[in-house]
């Protein structure tokens, strides 16, 4: 039994988490049968995995090469995340005004999970789980601006992720991005959104210069355990 997951279910959020975490680095080539291999299971499930990872636009399907690890050229990346900054800088201070005081005290215990995280207290890196997990997203969703949260949330949201992660990756950068998270939500406890946005929008732009100046290694992947 797999607690309601299919083994598709299972591959594709192994697949999602080890695209983000750099196992596999934009346009590494996904090979369903070295995949099957390496997780154990039968490429049906990988196949079905990597059709819904293209849906999240984390993959993309490039004639003679098959599905790879979308890619974003640094061109590219720059202009979207110049225009990230401003946008999610309007969502917090949207946020700041429109979220209830219990929304906001959940912001502060979602930062003291992302505490707890191995990785953020050795200073190694800042992962966080996609959707309510993800304290970005949480802002965005609380601005209640629906056109917002469709061009965020939605549109580049996981492939951002990629790059958000590898900027945290920094030597220095995951603990300094965390005090940033915490700026962020002293401000909009103030309900303060001028403070909120400069501070988001501050915190967006050194995760820019982070990803500008990167140099990340990237870890082996490991075998898919069956449950």
């Amino acid at each position: 039994m797999f607690s309601g997951r299919t083994l598709a279910d299972r591959a594709f959020e192994w697949l999602e988490e080890a695209i983000i975490k750099g196992d596999y680095p934009p346009e590494a080539k996904l090979d369903e049968v070295a995949l099957a291999k390496s997780f154990g299971i039968s490429r049906g499930p990988v196949r079905e995995a990597i059709r819904r990872l293209e849906g999240k636009k984390l993959v993309e399907r490039v004639p003679h090469v098959g599905a790879r690890v979308a890619a974003l050229n640094p061109s590219d990346l720059a202009d979207i995340l110049s225009v990230r900054e401003a946008l999610e800088g309007m969502a917090c201070r949207l946020a700041t005004e429109r979220m209830s005081d219990a929304e906001i005290k959940e912001l502060e215990n979602l930062l003291d999970q992302h505490a707890d995280q191995g990785g953020l207290k050795s200073g190694a890196n800042y992962y966080q789980n996609p959707g309510d997990y993800d304290f970005h997203f949480r802002i965005i969703q609380g601005s209640r601006n629906a056109k917002l949260i469709e061009m965020l949330c939605n549109d580049l949201y996981y492939l951002l992720r990629v790059y958000r992660y590898r900027s945290s990756s920094r030597k220095g950068r995951a603990k300094e991005a965390f005090q940033e998270h915490q700026d962020v939500v002293a401000a909009m406890k103030a309900r303060d959104p001028d403070a909120a946005e400069a501070a988001m929008r501050t915190h967006l732009h050194h995760a820019l210069l982070s990803i500008q100046n990167e140099q990340v290694p990237l870890p082996r992947p490991k075998r898919l355990q069956k449950a």
